[in-house]
């Protein structure tokens, strides 16, 4: 378990500079220049993600459940990564409605995400690792919203159109086998 909390300080922690100490990161910005800020962000993350990933599959090798997961969570898990995936793909798109209107897709891709795994998973490694990402995700959503940043721009029919074939095609995949393969469980255990 240690190497998921310590893989989730590392990712998550330089996700978090802007929200717990924005001067510090402006300070470090103007010293340190972007490309070095950007590296060493990007390092941590890196690293921070492939202990995530490595400490995560440790820990499901010796789970400690919590709860009785309630009959149908997983199917709602994956129902939920429809709207998370296609947001998630809305935050990469340029132009499109969700951007538009949501200003942080990406943010309440994670929420989606984090919440509805932690509907179908009862382990403490699932509520660390679903749970970190929850409140991460809640508190840079409420951070976001307070920085005074220009409006992305207009949406269009076509950058909209995109976001949503990149996330159902993504969500097909993973649905149809891609989830079994990458976490070794399927989101809808009578197909993939």
């Amino acid at each position: 378990m240690w190497a998921l909390i310590l893989g989730l300080i590392l990712f998550l922690g330089p996700h978090s500079v802007r929200i717990v100490a924005p001067a510090w990161r402006e300070a470090r910005l103007a010293d340190w220049g972007e490309k070095r800020w950007k590296l060493s962000y990007t390092a941590l993350a890196v690293i921070g993600l492939l202990l995530i990933i490595w400490g995560y599959g440790q820990a499901r090798l010796d789970p400690h459940p919590l709860w009785a997961t309630p009959r149908g969570m997983n199917h709602l898990a994956g129902l939920l990564m429809l709207p998370s995936l296609i947001l998630l793909a809305a935050s990469h798109v340029p132009r499109n409605h969700f951007k538009a209107k949501l200003h942080h897709p990406m943010l309440l891709s994670v929420k989606l995400w984090a919440f509805g795994h932690l509907l179908a998973n009862n382990t403490v490694a699932d509520l660390v690792l679903f749970g970190a990402f929850l409140a991460w995700a809640v508190l840079d959503f409420r951070s976001a919203r307070r920085r005074a940043l220009p409006p992305p721009p207009a949406g269009t029919a076509k950058g909209t159109a995109i976001s949503v074939t990149i996330g159902v095609v993504a969500w097909i995949a993973l649905v149809m086998g891609l989830h079994r393969l990458i976490i070794g469980v399927s989101p809808f255990p009578t197909m993939g």
